[in-house]
């Protein structure tokens, strides 16, 4: 898993360096609203941080983790064309982060992993520029296996691989873009594919991901909103947001195939949720403490607060610090560490 960090650190460094042989102008950067019909230009942006924490103990009264090591690198990207009415627009996420401890050996344990790409095409429909008849692309999926550390054979058990889940999701509607930081699409008919292998849908009878046991995908249709918005509070203080709703007008009750009763309540009114937000502070030209937090919503996701022990057939309640917060998937990540933005 080390090789996938540094692999992650090793791209985000030569984009960096292909986005930098790229002209850009300021005053479009800071418009993007296509006020007249012959702007032609590229506009990009985007920042990348590479993050470590260690800490050692002996003979510690207050105790503690022995010797613990945490990686994790970042990087966000914005890739733009105008062409006259025309704007493609482009943007791409990617986070990795690993935990070695003493205490388990130092197998590596995940933190965080992601992969979020949006790429959106549209064509100017107004005088003033500000809205546009886009077509909208958006796959996401993950770099590695994830796994359930509470669960005591949790090597032998992942809950996830590499396109297990990906979505993709692809969209026509309207997108209104005040500037180059701030953006809302809307689509009335989205379709979103999910994708896992049928290892990972056959370990429940309800399947997983809201795919059906023993089966590879799930298609669904329905409506799609997206908002983003970024902003340097000031030279050192960045912020950016990202708000997805979907709602799937195919949702339906799960039942159990053998007794007919209903396992899992699902309808159209179950909207998905995905809010993002990232804090990102530079102390100086290289040196920075980011702040991520993460939160999802997804009927087709329930939270598992028990597990079954393998080796006595009892079923365990799991203890979390973060059981209050239900269905929802919650993700908080503090790094220090060296920053470069563009």
């Amino acid at each position: 898993m080390l090789k996938k960090v540094l692999l992650t650190t090793t791209i985000s460094i030569i984009s960096t360096s292909l986005f930098a042989q790229l002209k850009q102008t300021d005053d479009i950067k800071k418009k993007l609203s296509i006020e007249t019909k012959d702007t032609v230009a590229w506009i990009y942006g985007g920042y990348a941080s590479v993050g470590a924490n260690q800490a050692f103990l002996h003979n510690w009264s207050a105790g503690g983790e022995v010797l613990s090591l945490t990686l994790n690198g970042t990087f966000s990207a914005f890739l733009n064309r105008i062409y006259h009415r025309h704007v493609w627009s482009n943007n791409l996420d990617m986070t990795y982060g690993l935990l070695y401890a003493y205490s388990n050996n130092f197998v590596p344990r995940k933190i965080d992993d992601r992969f979020d790409f949006t790429s959106k095409y549209g064509y100017q429909i107004d005088k003033k520029g500000s809205l546009f008849f886009s077509g909208l692309l958006n796959f996401r999926t993950q770099f590695a296996k994830g796994y359930d550390y509470n669960v005591p054979d949790w090597r032998y058990k992942p809950t996830s691989n590499l396109f297990s889940p990906a979505y993709l999701t692809l969209a026509l509607g309207v997108e209104y873009r005040k500037n180059a930081n701030f953006s809302v699409f809307f689509s009335p008919a989205a379709a979103r594919i999910i994708f896992a292998d049928k290892y990972y849908t056959s370990l429940s009878p309800t399947g997983a991901f809201g795919i059906e046991n023993g089966k590879t995908s799930r298609f669904e249709l329905g409506a799609y909103f997206s908002g983003r918005y970024q902003t340097e509070l000031n030279k050192k203080l960045l912020y950016r947001t990202r708000l997805d709703l979907y709602s799937n007008y195919l949702a339906k009750d799960v039942k159990d195939g053998a007794t007919g009763a209903v396992i899992k309540k699902d309808n159209p009114g179950n909207i998905d949720i995905l809010w993002d937000n990232f804090f990102s502070y530079k102390f100086n030209k290289l040196m920075s403490v980011t702040i991520g937090l993460t939160s999802i919503y997804d009927n087709d996701l329930p939270y598992q607060d028990s597990y079954v022990d393998a080796t006595t057939g009892n079923t365990v309640k799991k203890n979390e610090p973060g059981a209050a917060f239900g269905w929802w998937q919650i993700k908080q990540a503090l790094s220090i560490g060296v920053e470069y933005r563009f």
